[in-house]
Formats: structure tokens, sequence, C-alpha cells
């Protein structure tokens, strides 16, 4: 075994019951103080150089001074717990079980964020290269609004590293980028009349069905792409009003998730919806609505609800970093991919072109799933390569 990984190995128990504890901890965005003072302890335990959380609420540790600037970045919140029956153990327990730790967010991501912490405890030791600043974060409110975080943390904090490497998982192969997000919200607007007599009114919910089906029609008409996959859109959520439940709709409002492949944007995937026959027809209205929840710091910072697509090129100088570190840790060659979901990467790259990069612990397909797990394995072998990754950055 590379002597790196059994110096990460040794601290195996130590990081468990870090993660344990975290784990213990599944808070939901806006809503992250408690865990945020949890990994800041483990911070201060191990010797980060500076420690400070941001007004928004982002915890932020430092190793270094040098000139050129790297970030680690892992997001502390979670999704909710879901039905407790279909979880097999106790969602909050840190279950150890078939060399699998369980819990919300084991896996997305706090299995990525201890280890990201965890590095910084051998980097305390050995030091990060002298012209060199290191910063890892534990991000906050990304489960509800990925890239909100780091446009508060380039924005108002001045923060522009070179890269970013995010924790998010990958099974321990390196990502690249991935589709980006667009939220969407369509209104048809009716006139309401006593629902004994239906014929007097104008149903809004009955103009947004046809909508809906060509809706459906157009998620199999999208663009594919060779790399990040086909562009997808789908209604999540539908919603009307009415004077009460015995009188017809005068508004019907739908949520759309909208996936955007390379080469969709904002501008081309509203355009696809004004000119659905049905949207036509039915005068509806189609916009991007914006979001803005308070922090657990009572901070207010929103932004519209558009995360754009990003893909590091495979020539990048970041990217080939991560291949050569891969390599001389594991004496083979990296999986190189994407992730099917979304991440902060849509705003520190999508946003603001800062080059972007992923490595974690866990498999992604166990997030936001009941019974979410991380092999503990995974653990020791994510620190090795954080600690690689910056020694040869």
């Amino acid at each position: 075994m590379n002597d790196l990984l059994k110096k990460a190995k040794t601290l195996e128990s130590e990081l468990i019951e870090f993660l344990k504890d975290i784990v213990a901890l599944p808070h939901r965005s806006g809503k992250e103080g408690e865990v945020i003072a949890r990994i800041q302890k483990e911070m201060e335990n191990i010797g980060y150089e500076e420690i400070r959380v941001d007004e928004l609420g982002n915890l932020m540790g430092r190793l270094g001074n040098g000139s050129r600037v790297l970030v680690i970045d892992g997001h502390c919140d979670v999704v909710d717990i879901g039905n407790l029956d279909n979880w097999e153990v106790d969602p909050t327990g840190g279950v150890i079980k078939d060399g699998e730790l369980f819990g919300r967010g084991s896996c997305d991501q706090k299995g990525g964020l201890a280890s990201a912490v965890y590095a910084g405890k051998i980097l305390q030791e050995i030091g990060v290269p002298d012209d060199m600043t290191l910063w890892v974060v534990a991000s906050v409110m990304e489960e509800d609004c990925e890239g909100l975080a780091w446009k508060y943390i380039i924005e108002e904090e001045g923060l522009k590293p070179q890269a970013v490497l995010i924790t998010e998982p990958t099974n321990l192969n390196i990502y690249r980028g991935h589709r980006g997000r667009l939220e969407m919200k369509v209104q048809t607007d009716g006139v309401s009349c006593h629902g004994s007599a239906p014929e007097r009114g104008v149903n809004a919910i009955y103009k947004m069905a046809p909508i809906i089906k060509d809706i459906e029609a157009l998620h199999i008409r999208l663009k594919d792409d060779v790399f990040l996959g086909k562009g997808s859109v789908t209604v999540t959520d539908v919603r009307s009003t009415a004077l009460s439940l015995c009188a017809v709709a005068d508004s019907c409002t739908i949520h759309l998730d909208r996936r955007l492949t390379a080469g969709e944007t904002i501008e081309t995937s509203l355009e696809e919806i004004r000119n659905l026959p049905s949207f036509k027809e039915a005068d509806a209205r189609v916009w991007v609505p914006e979001y803005t929840v308070p922090s657990y710091t009572g901070k207010e910072y929103g932004m519209q609800s558009y995360f754009p697509t990003w893909v590091l090129e495979e020539s990048h100088p970041a990217l080939q970093t991560a291949v050569k570190s891969y390599q001389n840790l594991f004496e083979s060659a990296p999986k190189v991919d994407k992730w099917t979901f979304s991440t902060n990467g849509v705003g520190i790259m999508g946003l603001y072109g800062i080059p972007t990069l992923g490595f974690g612990p866990g498999n992604e397909i166990y997030a936001h799933a009941p019974n979410e797990r991380i092999p503990i394995e995974h653990l020791h072998k994510a620190v090795a390569f954080y600690v690689e990754f910056v020694r040869n950055f």
C-alpha cells in the first residue's frame, strides 16, 4: 500500500467517529448551524491556520498562505429523511453494517466533506506547497439551491480560486461536469364559478391539461449529447386556486424540472415552452422563479433558479493533475466521468468559469435514497487523494 494511503488509513477510526457525529445532525437547507459548529470544532482540533464563518453561514478553513488558491468544497445540508418505514436502520445513528456506514447525508455528502477536513490533518503535518493556499469549505443550502453558497463566496467574500475540487460522491472516480438545471413555472388563468355549474366559468386546470401532455412529448424530442447525455423536462408539482372546493379553479400553476445538456440554456428552454401549441392557445405564461430563503444566520441572499451546464475539458491542467494523483495512489487509470445530478459546480464553473472537478467517496445512487450509505474503505482513500491532489496542484 502507498505510504500516503497507509497514513490516511491510520486516521480511519477518528474520521468515522467524526462522520457519525455529523450524520447525527441531519439538518436541512437553511438550518445547518449545529452541523457547521461541529465541523468548526473538528477543524480547530486539527489545527487549521484560519477558520471563519461568513455571513451566509459557510464555514471556511485555511491551510497555507501562498498566491495560488485551491478550494475543496462539500455541502453540509441534507434532504429530508423521508418515510422511516423505508429505512432498515436509524437514519441518524451512524450504523456500520457490512463495511458501510448508514445514515442520511453519509453519502450525499458528509462522507466527502469529512474526508476533506481530515485531509487537512495530514496537510497540517506535512504542509501545503509554499506558493499555495488551501481552503476547505463546508457550504450551505446546496440541496435547495446549488451554487447559491458559491455565488455568495465569490461575489460577497471575493474568493476566486484557481480551481475547486468538489467532494460529492463519485464512487472514487474523477468527474468533470454534469448537465445543468432550470426551474420553470407555467400558469394558466381561468374564471371562477360555482362547481355545480362549471359551464359558467373557465377551468384553469382544464386549460393546463393539454400543456402537461405537450411537455411530456417535448421531453422525448430534447437533444442528446455524447458525454452529458440527454436533456430532460418533467412536471414535478401541480397547484390550483379556487374560491373553495366547490368552485371552478381560476388559476393553475405547474413546476417544471428541466435538465440542460450541452447547448441548452435558459433562453432556449423558455422558448420551447412558449412555442407549444397548447401554451399559446391557453394564453399561458412561463417564468423562472427566484430562490430567496434566509440562511441559518438570518442572511437573505437569493438567486434565479437557473443552474448552467458545465464541463471541464479533458486537457485542463487541473484534471490532468487529478488523473496523475489517482495514478500515483492507486497504480491504475481512473474512470473520468460525470454526475447524473447537479452540484455546486453550476455556480463555481457554470456561472463564474472557475475550473471545477470532482472526487468523492460513496456512490451517487444512494443520494437522497432510504438506507443511504457509504463504504468505510472509501473514506481514507478519499483523504489520501485530496492530500495527493494538493501536493501535485
